[in-house]
């Protein structure tokens, strides 16, 4: 497998961006912070003018989907025993590879910045070496790239071995070589009646799904409709478990885990009377913020509270869970979770799953449907998790999405019925987080 073309992008001007970078890989890889978190918290980068934002946004990523097959270059590169020290030393090594072998960067203004950085941070012992190994990796890294599978080296194998086992070798090669690549913007529309004339004024392609795609970058706050709150943005896969729920018109639906927001947003656009429960205030704030961007917050209810406790006053028609999970669909989109998710981390989140589950069995009022998904490749938290909940419920039923026509679902459908979609579907149109959805009904 070769490694994918590089990223072109103006070059930053000063080493303000390339500093930034360096604390947001910092944050994420030593100190174990979501990067959306440690964006928000890093002054150091929301000071940038917005260029340098997105030069910082774009190593940062590439580090973070890349870093295994980084390792595995400067292992090579270094005498046997010799380490990179202190870890700021190994970042910045990175930095300069990425700008290397991944983006449309000079080799000399790669190699110079990143030296000049180590100087600036006060490691000038370590001047010479950084730059003794990125000449190194000029001169022979790209040919030791080629023989590096960025698959095997940058998926962690607890991950990969459980794809195998669950897809095969070759269905799993896919999946991984689809999260390693940048994902383009997903838009969903607030009014479905726009969706042409928003798809011309955003140089976007409507998607079989419903969703529209641009596949250009730019920031998302000076796209026309943004400010007006006509769309907001929502990957592919994760508009589908809405729209595939049929008529929603008054009728009385909770979303159990709603942030951020966007499943929420389309309940309340398509008119139903929404209560979006959420355990985490600074989330549930967010929920609140969009829907009041998006003008529609008179239909939606925000509750603080945990899922698997809290007692609606009425048993609605209609549950849509979307449970918390390792989101290994999701990786494309943030590649930090290659370095934040542990396989210990599946079992408890599987045990959260099933409450909730089974939470929403209680409280569903009887003929109810309620939606179940997750943006994990894991069935785990998919397949064997609604097997699981079928076994010890026999009042609940699965309502195939076999048969339905708005959207060519045959390639995602599971032998039982089930949405089971994949990172590498929809690939000619640049791919979707992977998903899982299962509709249930109560009898």
């Amino acid at each position: 497998m070769t490694h994918s073309a590089p990223e072109e992008l103006p070059l930053s001007d000063g080493l303000d961006a390339r500093n930034a970078a360096l604390i947001l890989i910092d944050a994420v890889l030593v100190k174990k912070q979501f990067l959306d978190i440690a964006l928000e918290r890093t002054r150091e980068y929301s000071v940038l003018e917005q260029r340098d934002r997105a030069f910082c946004r774009m190593i940062v990523s590439i580090i973070l989907r890349h870093k295994g097959q980084m390792d595995e270059l400067i292992t090579r590169a270094l005498d046997k025993g010799q380490n990179p020290r202190p870890e700021t030393i190994r970042h910045i090594l990175y930095l300069g590879m990425a700008q290397l072998f991944f983006m449309d960067v000079a080799d000399h203004a790669a190699i110079d910045t990143s030296v000049t950085l180590a100087e600036r941070l006060g490691h000038v012992k370590q001047k010479g070496f950084v730059n003794a190994v990125l000449r190194r990796m000029q001169a022979e890294g790209r040919e030791w790239l080629k023989n590096l599978d960025p698959v095997q080296t940058n998926i962690p194998h607890w991950l990969l071995s459980r794809w195998i086992e669950q897809y095969g070798l070759s269905e799993t090669a896919q999946i991984a070589q689809a999260l390693l690549s940048e994902a383009p913007l997903d838009i969903t529309v607030k009014h479905k009646g726009e969706l042409k004339m928003w798809e011309g004024a955003l140089e976007a392609v409507a998607l079989p799904t419903g969703s529209l795609r641009r596949m250009q970058g730019g920031r998302v706050q000076d796209l026309a409709g943004y400010e007006t709150g006509s769309w907001w943005v929502q990957d592919a896969a994760a508009a589908l478990p809405v729209n595939l729920l049929g008529d929603l018109q008054d009728k009385y639906v909770i979303d159990l885990c709603a942030a951020p927001g966007g499943k929420t947003m389309q309940l309340a656009a398509a008119g139903a009377q929404v209560i979006a429960v959420d355990r985490s205030p600074a989330r549930t704030k967010l929920v609140h913020e969009n829907l009041a961007r998006m003008k529609l917050t008179d239909n939606v209810e925000c509750v603080i509270a945990d899922g698997a406790e809290w007692i609606p006053p009425q048993p609605p028609d209609l549950i849509l869970l979307d449970a918390p999970c390792t989101a290994s669909g999701t990786i494309r989109r943030h590649p930090d979770l290659l370095h934040l998710k542990e396989e210990k981390d599946l079992q408890s989140l599987a045990g959260v799953q099933q409450s909730l589950l089974n939470h929403a069995a209680e409280i569903l009022k009887p003929g109810g449907t309620l939606m179940y998904c997750t943006c994990s490749l894991l069935k785990e938290e998919g397949e064997y998790q609604i097997d699981n909940f079928l076994a010890g419920h026999p009042d609940f039923q699965r309502l195939s999405f076999a048969g339905e026509e708005d959207f060519a679902l045959e390639p995602l459908l599971t032998p039982e019925g089930d949405l089971r979609i994949l990172p590498y579907h929809l690939s000619l149109n640049g791919g979707m987080d992977g998903f899982f959805v299962s509709r249930l009904r109560k009898k």
